[in-house]
Order: structure tokens, then sequence, then C-alpha cells
């Protein structure tokens, strides 16, 4: 499947090094799945963590869910071992974190060669040159790191984001430029159910494609925040078909709900039905 038309509603987080979370993975109802080399590995792990997840990649059974490696960054020690040791993996793409600009993604694709590249966006330059690095040609997405970019700008923490809104604009808009996936940062609280869902709809209204996580119990809120909801796909099918009623007649204008329907309108309707058929072909594996 291209990878434009997966969905990506939910992106869990998951240690490489730990056995259990790995098997546990292969069960869950996620969309992606970005197994961590980085933040969820401590140093002592880092090497045996590469033959873990290298194991568990080759064993299979992650079906459908998309398959994404997160390395250590190419200025640590462990970066390049974990570059050579991901371009070996059964793994869909490799995420780089820090990207900063386009050169670092060079950097890492001299290393991975052909394997689809996303990039961690939680650095102010990363910020700044978003739309370079959204165009490189082996970026397939971006992953907003929005602890680190909180950190790195001093933000305070507020639950409208506010002080954030900038930096996920930037990076949304550079990302709907260039035909390349942008999920949303974490939400720290993993036992606030309400306020998850609240963060999904934001991401979802400016619009992202899904949302990473950090436990399994956040998986349901945010499933079912980034699938179209039932009163969207109906107005989907309602929209395509009173056009093409008036294309066959040719003549007057499409009206549904009090609304004149245009060609946009039914791009976006049909990218609505085609996001529910492939959840649901997801869903049935």
């Amino acid at each position: 499947m291209d990878h434009r038309a997966r969905p990506y509603r939910s992106v869990l987080y998951i240690p490489g090094s730990k056995d259990r979370a790995l098997d546990k993975a292969r069960s869950l109802p996620v969309d992606a799945i970005i197994f961590d080399l980085e933040d969820a590995v401590t140093a002592e792990e880092k090497a045996n963590a590469r033959e873990t997840l290298k194991a568990a990649l080759a064993q299979g059974g992650y079906g459908g869910r998309t398959r994404i490696v997160r390395i250590n960054g190419l200025d640590t020690e462990w970066g390049r071992a974990d570059a050579e040791a991901v371009a070996q993996m059964d793994a869909e793409a490799v995420l780089l974190p820090k990207v900063n600009a386009a050169a670092d993604v060079d950097a890492l694709a001299e290393i991975t060669g052909d394997l689809p590249i996303w990039a961690m966006m939680e650095t102010p330059l990363g910020m700044l040159n978003a739309a370079e690095i959204a165009a490189h040609p082996k970026l397939q997405g971006f992953v907003m790191g929005t602890n680190d970019l909180a950190k790195e700008l001093n933000t305070r923490f507020r639950a409208d984001r506010e002080p954030l809104l900038a930096s996920l604009g930037l990076c949304l808009i550079a990302a709907k430029a260039h035909g390349v996936i942008a999920i949303d940062g974490v939400y720290n609280a993993f036992k606030d159910a309400d306020g998850l869902r609240v963060e999904c709809q934001q991401g979802r209204d400016m619009g992202f494609d899904g949302k990473t996580l950090i436990h399994p119990a956040q998986v349901d809120v945010t499933n079912e925040e980034y699938a179209p909801s039932e009163a969207e796909i109906d107005l989907a099918r309602r929209q395509i078909a009173a056009f093409e009623e008036i294309e066959a007649q040719g003549q007057g204008v499409a009206v549904v709900d009090g609304k004149i329907v245009e060609n946009l309108h039914v791009a976006t309707a049909r990218e609505t039905l085609a996001k529910a058929e492939a959840i649901a072909s997801l869903q049935m594996e």
C-alpha cells in the first residue's frame, strides 16, 4: 500500500530492547509502531537492543502496522551502528532524532540507502528548516518531538499548547507542501483520557495524520479521534452522489445540507472514504 494511503492514527513507541513489549505490540490495534533504540534504551543496552529488535522484526507478526525504527543521532557513539543495523532489518522506515536540516537526512541516507526516512522535528533549527527537510526525496514522515521542543523553546506547559502552535504549524505546512506524513507529539499524562482526547481533537483539526503514543492505554481514544466519524463518512457519500448526479445531468450546482459542493469537496470526500476503507482493512487482520 502507498504510504500516503495507509492510516497513521496511532503511532506507538515501543522499546527495542524489551522482548515482552515487542511481543505485545503484535496484538495492539495500532496503525504504526516506532521501535525505539534511542530514549527508551539505556546506554548499556544499546548494542543488545539492535540484536533483540532485529530478531523480533525477522520473526514478524506485525501485520499491516507500519514498522519504523528510531535510531540514536548520528552525532552519538551509537548512531552509525544503529543506522547500519536498521538497513539490515525488516523495517519499513528509519526515524532520525533531532533533525536540523536536510543535510542530516543526507548523512543518514548515505548509510541506509533506499530505506525511507522519517524525521523527529524537535529543535528550533528544525522548525526553521522544515520546508527543506520535507522536500528531501528520501523523507517520508515528520514526527513532532514536542517534549524536546518545549524544553528547547523554554515554553511553559499549557493544555491548549498555544506556545507550540507556531512550531506545529510550520511543520504541518511543510509536510503538506511536500506530501509528507505528519504525526503529532505525545501526550505525557497517559492515564488522562479526557486530556488526550482534547489534544487529539486539536491535532486532527490542525491537519495531523495521527499522534505518537507512549502507552497502550492511549490507543483507543487516538484511533477514534483520528478516524473519520460516521457523520463525516455519511456526508462524504452524499457529497459524491450529489456531485455525480449533477455531472451526469450536465447542468446545475450540487448542494448538500444547504452548502454548495465543488470539486475540492469531492476530492476531500473521496480521501475520507479511502481512509475509512484503509482503517477497516487494517482492523480485519
